[in-house]
């Protein structure tokens, strides 16, 4: 190599270790609440929200009525609770954490019921049964993976039980031959014998999609009406909020879990309770909702809008890049993400994106590289950017890095 290759590749080496390992990157996917690009992303009110969190002091835990100190947890309790029906609420760093805290508080060294078609496994190896026996509470099985009735938890009960607790199966389907017990009547055999009962609800939400097509699930509203007495969900999931795992219920129990020593390791910061606020905030009026909060914006936007967007791109993709690409618009699926309705299959437009002279292998590398990483997916031997998670903001950018990429000489193996 000649001294001036060395000395460019010396200043990449050092323009690469001084650059942020935290990127920006162009969700091409398809996959909306996509875990491992950041889950839900949020609306630019809310983001500006974040920005004064962070450039000023606030009232994160000052009473601005009495001038004493106050309760960081009290900036969104009250619109938890107005938006669910729920007596009081809490929010922690994290669903797992909700689930940790509240098995801990109210369940250790006792035992809970669970179906054994609910012990579910979630990303990065959280199980059920393994963050049960962190708690301190006791595992007891009950039913068959297909099936479970009420008889079993009642055959199930003994002076130790504390806890019938419930797990929505979001991430998994079990279809056929099935039955399990309803809230409504769990909630009654735990009165029965004066037990607590729980929901984790996982990804949880406040608007019901089946009027969108969606596969009917439960609301965070419809379980906290069916008396439950603590409920868990995720906050950067469909809800469309940042990450947080939120606990709500009745008052006593939720009072108890308030007070355990380890809800202070478990905390919220400032920046997620100025975010969460905000999105709250948007759910008291359902349609502004699903208008400003992206994740909702994004699973519920007309196909002809997407079709649209994606032919717009392609106009212009056209003007920069036909020699070293063929590019046309096509019919594709979306998915929800975030272990939320596995099944479900969202028609959306994509682009394909067939280099001429190089592999896609190579070419989807190449993507993963640029200033804002572009990030799609390979499908029967075609490259494909689904529009879907494309915001109409990043449009421009899109068609930029793509041509500039292919006219720098990337498009060539």
């Amino acid at each position: 190599r000649t001294e001036a290759e060395w000395l460019e590749i010396f200043r990449n080496n050092i323009a690469k270790k001084l650059s942020p390992h935290f990127k920006r990157v162009i969700n091409g996917t398809g996959v909306v609440i996509h875990t491992n690009l950041g889950r839900s992303i949020l609306s630019r009110a809310t983001t500006d929200r974040l920005v004064q969190a962070g450039a000023y002091y606030s009232n994160l835990e000052f009473d601005l009525a009495t001038g004493k100190r106050g309760s960081r947890y009290s900036l969104v309790e009250d619109l938890l609770c107005e938006l669910t029906g729920a007596e009081a609420a809490l929010v922690v760093n994290n669903n797992a954490a909700a689930v940790l805290l509240a098995l801990d508080t109210l369940a250790k060294d006792r035992e809970v019921i669970v179906s054994r078609g609910q012990l579910v496994e979630i990303g990065g190896s959280f199980r059920i049964p393994e963050v049960m026996a962190k708690s301190g509470a006791r595992l007891v099985e009950v039913g068959a993976t297909n099936r479970t009735h009420l008889f079993d938890y009642q055959r199930a009960i003994t002076p130790e039980t504390a806890m019938l607790l419930r797990v929505h199966t979001s991430n998994f389907r079990i279809i056929g031959f099935t039955s399990e017990v309803s809230p409504e009547e769990m909630v009654d055999l735990a009165g029965e014998h004066e037990l607590i009962t729980m929901e984790d609800l996982g990804s949880g939400s406040l608007i019901d999609f089946s009027r969108f097509g969606f596969p009917k699930e439960p609301t965070v509203y419809e379980i906290v009406q069916a008396g439950v007495d603590v409920v868990t969900f995720s906050g950067d999931k469909l809800l469309g909020g940042p990450q947080a795992g939120i606990i709500i219920g009745k008052k006593d129990v939720i009072a108890r879990i308030k007070k355990n020593p380890l809800n202070r390791a478990l905390r919220i910061d400032k920046f997620t309770l100025a975010a969460l606020e905000s999105v709250l905030r948007e759910y008291f009026d359902t349609e502004a909702a699903l208008k400003n909060i992206p994740t909702l914006a994004m699973l519920t936007i007309a196909g002809d809008e997407l079709k649209k967007r994606a032919q717009r791109i392609v106009r212009l993709l056209k003007k920069r890049i036909t020699e070293h690409c063929r590019v046309q618009v096509v019919p594709t699926i979306s998915r929800v993400g975030g272990g939320a309705l596995p099944e479900f299959n969202i028609d959306s437009w994509a682009i394909d994106l067939q280099p001429l002279a190089m592999k896609l292998s190579t070419f989807e590398q190449g993507l993963r590289k640029l200033a804002i990483p572009i990030i799609g997916r390979i499908e029967s031997e075609r490259f494909l950017l689904d529009v879907r998670t494309v915001q109409d903001i990043e449009v421009g950018e899109l068609v930029t890095l793509l041509g500039d990429f292919f006219n720098r000489g990337g498009g060539v193996d």
